[in-house]
């Protein structure tokens, strides 16, 4: 049973990206993407059931599958390198050759290959990332199958490139998947490197100067992260002399000669979640359609960088290396929630909030205690609800009224009601209590009491990020009242999968304690001692379940009082007799007596936030934070 499973959710995105591509009616493509989605989706639930396990697949046509491995990651380096020169990229070409060769060298010269080592190996961590790539990732191809039709009317294409687009999204899902399950280091590799592939692939979707370029960025920054993981993956086998992941984690902390190819695995994650400095990659990738936005941003692509650092964190646990990994996330933390209030493009908020939050992960994985390894997973998953709900609306939005500019989201709630509330039910997951991020994030900042400038950081950065997250949500809701407000259509596809991950934001957080002592609380006290359930501490996180209560009485008097107030008419703004009386403007007599039309419109302090004022300094400050990381370590 256990290997089919495992063929379900890694080779049958696979077989179905190939259907995608080559069975080209859009019909067959949405049943194949519909039914591929549903099946991983409950296959990843039916892996809870079965637990952790260690797994070691046969042989195929009396070839071993870790041959087969090696071979496809040749021949997917190759095809970058190919990619190198049809882009002129000289980067990319040594950051390929800088893979390939040392790869080969160890390959042929170093890997004891009648060694056995277990290909899968799946605890909580494994089986919760597996959930959230395959059902969320599943939701995100559901919604990109009438996005992209929308989409591609925009563009006015005259032959579609949907085989394409689907290939490489549901290829995603099974690359991700096989990445987080496997345990032999170099199949790890192998995986991590498609997902880089998926991403360039996807970015560069349009075809357009501006997508191409992008993704090129995100190619070679990512290639990057490549080599960084071919010499600390070559370095740790010559210390340890084994190719498991597991064989160096129970070997507990380690020290030595051991922590430089912990740190360049960990510099790999870093490239991989676009961790400042290497952000723009990830930036630079808000030019694809939504659907790759937000898989790259909650289940995907930037999950698989703080999944690797995490899963090293017991190998590393009171290091310099964790003190700098902490110090590194919580910089980009800070940097990036403040970048962020400077934006009023929707994607930006999004993209930049992301990344700060995967900083207060990475920065938990550096902190490394109990709390903090907790906080790190309640972050992983409701992160990635919110963030995929608030990419699809943004989307949704973009494609309704044809701008992604929060200003121009003003009084949303009166053209498009429902996005505008399923829009604020994302944002208010992603700031109240009790829902999970903020969960997670309290439980962070307390993990980081006994770090000075680690709690500093994450104080100031979490009350920076409530700025742009009450800005957007008010104006959604801002505008005149009326009496009855048209319905929105909506494709049943963007229905289903918007009101699905807006209620997994809810239900889940309600759930959160049941997930900690279900889930996490078994992994992480195989390895940190826990001396207290932390959802009963009395100096601990808030209590979940009464502040559901109040916030459900809250929002029913809110609903009550805002229907009492329908009825009531709406006045002009005063300008000391200025008005020009035109029904429906609002304007005033201006210079040369010309009506001037009234703009409101928010302060974004770019003068103190702006993203010209601070990109060059924090990546200074984050390229120093990780050579002063990877120095501690030699």
């Amino acid at each position: 049973m256990l290997p089919m499973m495992l063929a379900l959710v890694i080779l049958l995105p696979l077989m179905a990206a190939l259907g995608c591509y080559f069975l080209r009616v859009s019909t067959i493509r949405t049943m194949i993407v519909l039914g591929t989605g549903v099946c991983i989706a409950a296959t990843s639930l039916a892996l809870f059931g079965q637990g952790s396990f260690t797994y070691s697949p046969g042989t195929i046509l009396g070839i071993s599958w870790d041959s087969l491995v090696t071979l496809a990651d040749f021949a997917l380096l190759f095809v970058i390198l190919y990619y190198a020169f049809k882009l002129k990229n000289q980067l990319i070409k040594v950051f390929a050759v800088l893979q390939i060769i040392p790869l080969a060298v160890f390959e042929l010269f170093f890997v004891d290959h009648a060694a056995e080592v277990p290909a899968f190996y799946a605890d909580s961590l494994s089986l919760i990332m597996v959930a959230i790539i395959s059902i969320i990732g599943s939701l995100i191809c559901f919604f990109a199958i009438p996005y992209m039709k929308t989409h591609e009317e925009h563009l006015h294409l005259v032959k579609s490139r949907q085989p394409r687009f689907f290939f490489y999204l549901v290829l995603f899902l099974g690359a991700m998947n096989g990445l987080v399950l496997s345990n032999n280091i170099l199949w790890l590799y192998f995986f991590f490197e498609v997902t880089t592939f998926c991403s360039f692939m996807l970015i560069a979707h349009d075809d357009t100067e501006i997508a191409v370029k992008n993704a090129t960025r995100a190619l070679w920054m990512n290639s990057l992260g490549g080599v960084a993981f071919v010499f600390g993956m070559i370095w740790a086998y010559s210390v340890t002399g084994s190719l498991s992941i597991q064989a160096i984690l129970e070997a507990g902390p380690m020290d030595g000669a051991m922590l430089v190819p912990l740190g360049l695995l960990c510099l790999a994650g870093f490239t991989k979640a676009a961790q400042i400095p290497f952000q723009s990659w990830l930036l630079g990738a808000m030019v694809a359609p939504t659907p790759v936005s937000a898989l790259l941003h909650s289940s995907t692509m930037v999950k698989a960088g703080v999944y690797i650092v995490l899963r090293l964190a017991p190998a590393y646990a009171g290091t310099f290396l964790s003190e700098g990994i902490a110090l590194c996330g919580a910089f980009t933390f800070l940097a990036c929630a403040a970048i962020a209030v400077s934006q009023s493009n929707g994607k930006k908020i999004l993209a930049y909030s992301t990344i700060s939050n995967l900083g207060l992960i990475i920065c938990c994985a550096g902190i490394n205690t109990t709390w903090a390894i907790t906080a790190a997973i309640i972050l992983i998953i409701f992160h990635a609800a919110s963030k995929a709900l608030l990419f699809l609306c943004v989307g949704t939005i973009e494609h309704g009224i044809g701008s992604r500019d929060i200003e121009d989201m003003r009084g949303l709630y009166l053209k498009m009601p429902r996005t505008a509330i399923i829009t604020i039910v994302g944002i208010l997951t992603m700031v109240l209590p009790p829902f999970g991020v903020l969960l997670g994030k309290w439980m962070a900042i307390e993990s980081a009491s006994g770090d000075l400038f680690v709690i500093v950081m994450l104080s100031l950065g979490s009350a920076i990020s409530l700025v742009f997250w009450a800005r957007w949500a008010g104006m959604l809701l801002t505008g005149p009242l009326r009496e009855k407000v048209p319905a929105e259509s909506q494709n049943i596809l963007t229905r289903f999968t918007l009101t699905v991950l807006a209620a997994a934001t809810v239900v889940v957080s309600l759930f959160s304690p049941v997930i900690y002592t279900g889930l996490i609380e078994p992994m992480v006290g195989k390895t940190y001692e826990i001396t207290g359930g932390v959802f009963s501490s009395p100096i601990g996180v808030f209590a979940v379940y009464p502040i559901f209560i109040i916030l459900a009485a809250a929002f029913i008097y809110a609903w009550i009082d805002t229907k009492k107030s329908g009825n009531i008419q709406n006045g002009a703004s005063y300008m000391c007799g200025a008005n020009v009386k035109e029904p429906g403007v609002q304007s005033f007599i201006g210079p040369m007596n010309v009506p001037v039309e009234i703009k409101a419109s928010n302060y974004y302090l770019e003068a103190f936030f702006g993203e010209e004022k601070l990109t060059m300094w924090v990546n200074f400050v984050g390229l120093a934070l990780i050579v002063l990381m990877l120095g501690g370590a030699l």
